[in-house]
């Protein structure tokens, strides 16, 4: 097996080093770089071309925001997904790492188990946010008043697609769906891989919120969690 290459941004190098350890002992993680600002994250990320980033967002120059939006937007960097950690579960930070492209946002007091647990779900493609903060970051997407936009166009999506779609933003797990629709667990990871296509998608969390976006998924007091895929 291939492991996970791993890259760490922050800018405190005890906590570098401490994750490195963790991560390293790992048979399927690898930590193949470190960074201690987003300028290097950046550029580490071209020399080593990492599956996942784990991106601290105070950092000196450019800090992991900034930079997770520079390195998500940055073609020769489309196989590398960003989990953000923060001391501080932060609504803007959330929200604007999100908005940059990162496909999870983590606190640093997170258990090693959640933290590994986390860069093996993101390298899949998933997305992580605990349950408070995606009830909090949903709510902001679709009641911000600087938001004004037309609700998203399905006209693309085959009725199957959009059943998928449904499922995912109601906070269905891969295998949940496929009991749902009665499919196999793969013809739904073919729809996951057509939705992220058309819907111009970078992983599961911006699904969901496509979902609330169309109007398929009604707001509630708290939106579901996203369940990992299997």
């Amino acid at each position: 097996m291939t492991p996970v290459r791993v890259l760490l941004a922050d800018d405190q190098p005890l906590l570098r080093h401490s994750l490195a350890m963790i991560i390293d002992k790992e048979p399927d993680l690898e930590v193949v770089g470190q960074a201690a600002d987003g300028a290097q994250a950046e550029q580490r990320a071209h020399e080593t071309r990492p599956d996942v980033i784990l991106m601290d967002v105070r950092m000196p120059r450019v800090d992991g925001l900034e930079a997770t939006r520079r390195i998500c937007r940055d073609p020769a960097l489309d196989r590398t997904r960003v989990l953000v950690l923060s001391m501080f579960e932060l609504d803007e930070y959330v929200h604007e790492a999100l908005r940059a492209g990162a496909s999870g946002f983590l606190l640093k007091d997170a258990h090693p188990e959640e933290l590994l647990d986390a860069v093996r779900r993101t390298h899949r493609g998933e997305s992580l946010f605990a349950p408070s903060i995606l009830t909090r970051l949903i709510d902001h997407f679709l009641s911000a008043a600087d938001i004004t936009r037309e609700r998203l166009s399905l006209r693309a999506l085959t009725v199957r697609e959009i059943d998928v779609l449904t499922l995912v933003g109601a906070g269905l797990s891969n295998d949940e769906i496929a009991g749902a629709l009665v499919i196999s667990v793969k013809t739904v990871k073919t729809h996951l891989t057509h939705l992220l296509a058309k819907l111009r998608a970078r992983d599961r969390a911006q699904l969901v919120i496509a979902a609330y976006d169309s109007g398929l998924v009604r707001p509630r007091v708290a939106p579901p969690t996203i369940q990992p895929g299997h």
